[in-house]
């Protein structure tokens, strides 16, 4: 009975954590994810759609990935007429929400790209409130894009 007791308790401090079981799914998934490779010397753009399926705002807070020098969460905005990019440490995924990283908005900048075009390359999103998510990137050329 008392094995009993402390699972229970076990169980439910780890949902006050916000933590998930080992083999639950993640309140998080992805869905399209590829990455426009111009050539090794050029960053890659990484593109995807992440859907938090919790009540509560999620937090995107890293992005990281073998194919890449160094994988960083990217803004693009407009300066005075001049598109520029600018770093971001983290951004919201409202509650049951949904974030699309593309082209001219947030996105995945990978310096010094080590992939090939056809490849699937995996990437790691790094929550603040959820595990790590593995997602696969297709590469795609500089004038290809994916099909949905």
């Amino acid at each position: 009975m008392q094995k009993r007791r402390n699972l229970g308790a076990l169980i439910l401090a780890l949902a006050c954590m916000g933590g998930t079981a080992a083999g639950a799914p993640n309140p998080v998934t992805a869905s399209h994810g590829w990455f426009r490779y111009l050539m090794a010397q050029i960053p890659a753009g990484g593109f995807v759609a992440l859907h938090n399926h919790t009540a509560n705002p999620v937090t995107l807070n890293g992005v990281s990935a073998a194919s890449c020098g160094m994988a960083m969460l990217h803004r693009s905005e407009d300066n005075s007429g001049t598109d520029r990019m600018v770093m971001v440490r983290s951004v919201a995924i409202p509650a049951h929400g949904r974030l699309r990283l593309k082209s001219g908005s947030y996105h995945v900048m990978c310096m010094q790209p080590t992939m090939r075009v056809g490849q699937t390359v995996p990437v790691i999103f790094h929550f603040s409130d959820a595990p790590d998510l593995t997602v696969p990137f297709k590469v795609y050329g500089a004038d290809q894009r994916p099909t949905k």
